[in-house]
């Protein structure tokens, strides 16, 4: 998405999205990554410090000659190595050398570096499989994204929830605290009272600092945050979708995720920009990439990406942001939710284009999808994001855009995932999608063109996965009682 406010610097010609002035996202081909280079948890932790050069060969003599020199780390651990200090960049295994996330490196260089040319630069070498600047991604996706304080009166309103069907799902399934859903978003206000038993440890993998930005742009919340539940005092953004997934009830409408629990990952920053008394998010490329292999190696079975990058915005010889991280979470079995965008046209945002990724618009409390939801053949669904009403950093708020719609389909899948582990059915992203799209009800009557196959109905993919699973029981009853004999025949 272009961030208007942050008018400079591009990152080159054609770039329309700004990145940060200071660092680059390198990956290597397969056979070429470096050992020595450490990971960005041990320099962080004080284990290591940071590489002062990747090869000794080309990628330094360009680096240099474009910054005079260089610091390098890796943004992804590796899950066998990440729990032991100064190994975490050790043991990477064949899913992480496969998608890349092994082979990637982040490079921070001086101000003033240009990072556009440099990357070019960069891409011609042999050894190197692509390169990236530093994007910058901003919740609110463009408008509307408004958050507004509820009534109270009003907080106790069924709202959207009667539009999935969440109380016919709640009694087929009510869902499973032993199923995480990854919240990759601006953070939690952990003493909420809907929260109380809904929130996992987590991680705060924000690095953004002041000199990151533009002038004007203030920077609240950035840098320097470990806590296991990192806290958002300034956005919301992360409490309004959480309050969708996973709240407990107590003013509010339960979450449709039922009894599922939240693993926060905060990725976003807080900022203010120039002319706005309101915050937003800001989240580099390589925070969010690192909070989803995270939140994938700490268990999460679903993960809800609020998040996303106008491809309009990038230049037409950049890679797509998240390509890795994307393939690694699905390559690990996880269920990847994602907002399709809030500018009204026809366009792709990544991830949420991307095809194991469950894109989802929005749709009013009319059932017609809403002028903002961004369409696409890649959309697969839609689901309420039209003034829902859902939990706040202090309070409660009806929230609008695509961001507060995938929370809805999120909470959809771990009912799916808690339903199919009691009956010990595997269950992947591309079943999940499956059945949601064949069962999604449709919009009211109007142009929907580009935005998927209806409206969720949760209680309608929850029968169907159980007429599923009663087929495939069946079919391994019938195949025990072949002529093939059985195990007591000796």
């Amino acid at each position: 998405m272009t961030i208007h406010a942050l008018g400079a610097p591009w990152a080159s010609p054609g770039e329309r999205q700004f990145s940060l002035p200071t660092s680059l996202l390198l990956k290597l081909a397969l056979g070429e990554a470096p050992e020595h280079v450490p990971s960005i948890r041990d320099v962080t932790r004080g284990a290591l410090a940071a590489a002062q050069c990747i090869d000794g060969g080309p990628v330094d003599r360009i680096v240099v000659a474009f910054a005079g020199r260089f610091l390098a780390v890796r943004p992804f651990s590796a899950v066998a190595g990440r729990w032991v200090p100064g190994q975490a960049h050790h043991g990477y295994d064949a899913v992480e050398q496969a998608t890349g996330v092994a082979r990637t490196l982040l490079l921070r260089v001086p101000a003033g570096t240009p990072i556009g040319a440099l990357c070019d630069s960069l891409a011609q070498l042999a050894s190197v499989e692509s390169v990236t600047p530093n994007y910058v991604a901003m919740v609110p996706m463009d408008a509307p994204g408004r958050l507004a304080p509820v009534p109270p009166a009003a907080r106790f309103a069924q709202d959207a929830r009667a539009l999935v069907r969440m109380a016919d799902a709640h009694a087929i399934e009510r869902g499973d605290s032993g199923v995480t859903v990854g919240l990759i978003d601006s953070g939690i206000a952990r003493q909420h009272p809907e929260f109380v038993h809904a929130f996992r440890a987590g991680a705060d993998t924000v690095r953004l600092e002041p000199g990151d930005l533009s002038p004007g742009v203030q920077l609240l919340s950035g840098h320097g945050h470990r806590g296991d539940f990192p806290e958002d005092r300034f956005v919301g953004h992360g409490m309004g979708c959480a309050g969708i997934i996973a709240a407990e009830g107590v003013a509010m409408p339960r979450g449709l995720g039922g009894d599922c629990r939240i693993l926060p990952m905060r990725a976003l920053a807080a900022a203010r920009l120039p002319g706005n008394a309101h915050a937003v998010g800001l989240g580099a490329i390589a925070d969010l990439d690192r909070a989803l292999k995270l939140a994938v190696d700490l268990g999460a079975k679903v993960i809800n990406m609020s998040f996303g990058t106008d491809d309009a915005t990038i230049a037409a010889n950049r890679p797509k942001p998240h390509a890795d991280t994307i393939a690694y979470a699905a390559a690990r079995g996880c269920i990847l939710v994602a907002a399709s965008g809030n500018n009204g046209s026809v366009t792709r945002y990544w991830p949420a284009a991307y095809p194991q990724v469950i894109a989802v618009g929005a749709v009013g409390d009319d059932g017609r999808p809403t002028p903002f939801s961004t369409r696409g053949p890649h959309v697969a669904l839609c689901a309420p994001g039209e003034r829902v009403l859902t939990s706040a950093i202090e309070a409660y708020q009806l929230a609008t855009g695509t961001s507060f719609a995938a929370p809805f389909v999120a909470g959809a899948a771990a009912l799916l995932v808690a339903y199919a582990q009691r009956r010990a059915y595997p269950l992947d992203g591309a079943t999940v999608r499956d059945l949601l799209v064949a069962t999604a009800r449709p919009f009211a009557p109007g142009a929907a063109d580009g935005c998927g196959a209806g409206i969720l109905d949760a209680a309608a993919a929850l029968q169907a996965l159980s007429g599923r699973i009663d087929a495939y029981e069946a079919a391994g009853d019938d195949g025990c009682t072949d002529k093939e004999g059985s195990a007591d025949d000796g």
